[in-house]
């Protein structure tokens, strides 16, 4: 299970029925054998039945909604923006994903009809990059990012790449999502891994993973281990992902996209900007070009 202090943070809504029903009772006329003078005033006409919420009901309501929107986004559903290019064709910088929290999750009992199943070759996962970033918070503890990759090795795989090739098990795989190598971009550790080691790489290999890396390489393949998964992105030429930092054990994994509800044109820098006024300047920036920068050809994109 994730720890507490690496959880995302959760919020969503729905609606409450539970309603007062208030009822006033129509009077009869009288008998024709009576005169009407004689009868005392009565109201005519039937009065129509009022609902009314009272405002207990109401503050039960709200709390209702509180808590079913906290349960969805703790348990069941998140939402994540994407902040890099790392997954470029597939998900652009700017993208805003609904992520299934539960398929993927470990079975539990007490929700013994939902449908769970292991990772698979092929998923978009997002998970906890495994090592922690290198400058604490504010309060000085480690932070750990959530990432978005696609996932390319499971347990007992072996994996090369060649020219940019993904060959696992022996087998070329077809990959058309990912970025073709060519003589431009080709790099040895990137495009002909784990030939070339880890350590030292520019642009975010870990030291950490350089030493851990020569125990899992068999002749010439990179072995996943039980419990832990290989995950690359699609941009492969502009990815930092488990060549840099190794494998993602199985609990660090959160869920997967399961569509993009709304993207927008976001330069890449935005999400590294910091403070207030940085902040409202891009809100307002979105405010008064929602229309003309909001991808709509990609809203609700299901994700694969």
């Amino acid at each position: 299970m994730i720890p507490p202090d690496r959880q995302p943070r959760p919020g969503t809504p729905v609606k409450s029925d539970r309603m007062t029903t208030k009822k006033t009772l129509a009077t009869k006329e009288p008998p024709e054998a009576f005169p009407s003078s004689s009868l005392p005033e009565e109201k005519s006409n039937i009065e129509e039945e009022r609902v009314e919420e009272t405002p207990f009901e109401a503050v039960a309501s709200i709390c209702g909604v509180l808590v079913v929107g906290l349960f969805i986004l703790t348990f069941l559903a998140q939402n994540f923006v994407i902040p890099s290019g790392s997954m470029e064709k597939t998900l652009l910088v700017g993208d805003h994903l609904v992520v299934d929290r539960i398929t993927l999750a470990p079975p539990t009992k007490w929700m013994p009809l939902v449908h769970y199943r292991e990772p698979k070759r092929g998923d978009i996962i997002v998970f906890i990059k495994p090592v922690a970033e290198p400058d604490p918070d504010a309060e000085g503890k480690p932070q750990y990012l959530f990432l978005v990759k696609r996932l390319i090795g499971v347990p007992g795989d072996h994996i090369h790449l060649r020219n940019g090739i993904v060959i696992i098990n022996g087998v070329a795989q077809s990959q058309p999502h990912a970025q073709p190598t060519t003589a431009e971009n080709h790099q040895d550790f990137l495009d002909e891994f784990p030939s070339v080691p880890p350590w030292p790489q520019p642009g975010g290999a870990t030291e950490s993973w350089a030493v851990d890396f020569p125990n899992h390489i068999v002749d010439g393949d990179l072995v996943v281990p039980p419990g832990q998964y290989f995950m690359m992105g699609d941009n492969r030429h502009d990815s930092l992902d488990s060549r840099f930092w190794g494998f993602v054990p199985r609990a660090d994994i959160i869920g997967r996209p399961l569509f993009n509800y709304w993207s927008f044109e976001t330069p890449e820098s935005e999400y590294e900007q910091t403070g207030i006024g940085n902040r409202i300047a891009w809100m307002t920036h979105v405010a008064l070009h929602f229309f003309t920068e909001t991808r709509w050809k990609r809203t609700f994109h299901v994700i694969r």
